[in-house]
């Protein structure tokens, strides 16, 4: 209806109750929308609270397959495969034996930025083809960017056969 002097429309019942519901709506979407930038941020303050899932321990093979003072590529099945990786996802660790009973094994990922590392026999080194991260056969840094040495992985041996302890992925790199 509009007014004779002014020329205004005057508001109804329903316009009001039709701007109510708009407003409840929007302010629904925008906490709907906060909540969900929010839960993440959440998650990893939180994680550490909770606690890490308890490692796996997966077995690499027979002590006799390994020769004291090599060093060999173990592959297993990866303890925190993604949904796309399918059922058979599988990773690696570098495992060296060190005497008749020791055994060490190290991360395959590099320090820096996480690039896999590869071990070069006749330099006795692990080297990072990525940005040139060198690291002994201990796995302490020799060179190049890494900030730490390698992740050590405990390892037991049981019956004869040698177990590497898996765990979820850790984040190997200190940058962002």
């Amino acid at each position: 209806m509009k007014t004779e002097d002014c020329g205004c429309r005057q508001e109804n019942s329903e316009d009001v109750a039709r701007r109510s519901f708009l407003t409840k709506l929007s302010i629904v979407f925008s906490s709907l929308i906060g909540l969900m930038m929010v839960l993440p941020g959440l998650g990893f303050i939180l994680a550490p609270v909770f606690g890490r899932p308890p490692g796996k321990w997966r077995t690499v093979g027979n002590v006799d397959q390994f020769e004291v003072g090599s060093t060999v590529l173990v592959n297993f099945e990866d303890a925190s495969p993604t949904p796309w990786a399918g059922v058979t996802a599988k990773t690696g660790a570098w495992l060296r034996r060190v005497d008749d009973s020791e055994f060490i094994a190290f991360s395959i990922n590099c320090r820096h930025l996480g690039c896999p590392v590869r071990w070069v026999e006749a330099a006795n080194l692990f080297m990072c083809p990525c940005h040139g991260g060198v690291y002994y056969q201990d796995g302490t840094v020799a060179g190049g960017p890494p900030p730490k040495p390698l992740k050590r992985l405990p390892v037991r041996v049981q019956k004869k056969k040698v177990q590497i302890e898996t765990s979820p992925v850790p984040l190997t790199t200190t940058q962002v």
